[in-house]
């Protein structure tokens, strides 16, 4: 029996200031066939803004949330930690859907401690993504 609907999220969001890690890290994603909707953000910044945005719209949040968010921890403006300082201020409904990948080349055992201390985080990956971890990803 074939399995139509095979992408077990509805969708995903890339953080990264660095596009290329970005096109890379969505190429995986696409090819693991794991997501309908792939949502990349450049910055933390805009992408709190479009999480914001979503939880205004009565009764269609739950349909367009990323459930998994995969966050760069190094970037300008706003870094990672920052950025999970602001999803903490955001609604119930976000914080129980979306589900947190720190994907990051940081190799820093402080940063994997840090990141710990956030319940929204469930991961903590090195770029890039592979199939491997992909397939492995259980959040």
């Amino acid at each position: 029996m074939a399995d139509k609907n095979k992408a077990q999220y509805n969708a995903v969001m890339l953080i990264d200031d660095n596009e290329i890690d970005n096109l890379i890290n969505q190429k995986m994603i696409e090819a693991a066939d794991m997501t309908k909707n792939i949502y990349t953000h450049t910055g933390a910044k805009s992408a709190i803004e479009f999480l914001k945005n979503i939880e205004k719209m009565e009764g269609v949040a739950e349909q367009v949330l990323p459930e998994i968010i995969f966050l760069d921890i190094d970037m300008p403006l706003m870094d990672g930690f920052q950025f999970l300082d602001e999803f903490d201020k955001m609604g119930d409904v976000t914080k129980s859907k979306c589900k947190i990948v720190m994907l990051t080349s940081s190799i820093n055992p402080q940063d994997m401690n840090k990141s710990k201390k956030y319940n929204y985080v469930k991961k903590y990956i090195n770029k890039p993504l592979t199939q491997d971890t992909l397939s492995k990803l259980s959040v």
